[in-house]
């Protein structure tokens, strides 16, 4: 059956890998599984036809016969658990897998979304300039807690997981802000994430389908 994925016609980044369809095309990538992608403009994501595959309106979506899902997390939990690579086999390694997944999304994300929201979307607002530093202080707060955690280890525990895609995955959009490159333990992580080559087959592609220009051979 064919793997079906949402993206933006054009993202919001141009390309740059923040939007969240990345981190579905990077998991499917490590899984060695074949996808289409189904580009879906601004204004067709709040029609019926969209919100009938994602009741709230964004993107990604996954279709595989009658099976259709949203959120990444979620989409990236079901590849994982349905295709091997992204999940250790030792039951209790897995759990640990799936706990940084929910860790990523749950403690480490929102915070960082905050960033983009209080800057791009209520940077006019009198009390941005206030708000600002309290989230700055609460995702440097969260980075360092997660910096100690991961010491020298390459991964969060042992080998490359689902929540080390998740995780860098959500690390990424704290990236252009400068506060990754704070934490060079966190930054080591990240790119350590970039250089597999299942991510930069992800990047390239959806890279390649915001510019129109085919993935460099």
């Amino acid at each position: 059956m064919t793997i079906t994925i949402t993206a933006f016609e054009r993202s919001p980044d141009g390309g740059m890998g923040l939007a969240r369809d990345t981190r579905v095309r990077w998991a499917l990538e490590e899984a060695g599984q074949p996808y289409e992608v189904r580009p879906v403009s601004f204004s067709a994501m709040k029609e019926p036809a969209h919100l009938g595959l994602q009741p709230f309106g964004q993107i990604p979506t996954y279709e595989e016969g009658d099976l259709t899902l949203f959120e990444s997390g979620a989409i990236i939990f079901h590849i994982a658990e349905r295709h091997g690579g992204l999940l250790p086999d030792d039951a209790n390694a897995r759990a640990r897998a799936i706990t940084w997944m929910f860790a990523a999304l749950n403690s480490v994300e929102p915070p960082i979304l905050e960033l983009v929201t209080v800057r791009f979307v209520e940077g006019d607002k009198p009390w941005s300039k206030e708000r600002l530093p309290l989230i700055v202080d609460r995702i440097r707060h969260r980075l360092g807690q997660l910096s100690v955690r991961l010491g020298d280890a390459a991964w969060l525990d042992g080998a490359f997981s689902a929540g080390d895609l998740m995780m860098v995955s959500v690390l990424l959009r704290a990236k252009p802000s400068g506060i990754l490159g704070e934490f060079p333990t966190l930054a080591a992580y990240v790119a350590r994430g970039e250089a597999r080559p299942a991510y930069q087959r992800a990047f390239a592609a959806q890279l390649a389908f915001n510019t129109g220009k085919p993935p460099a051979s």
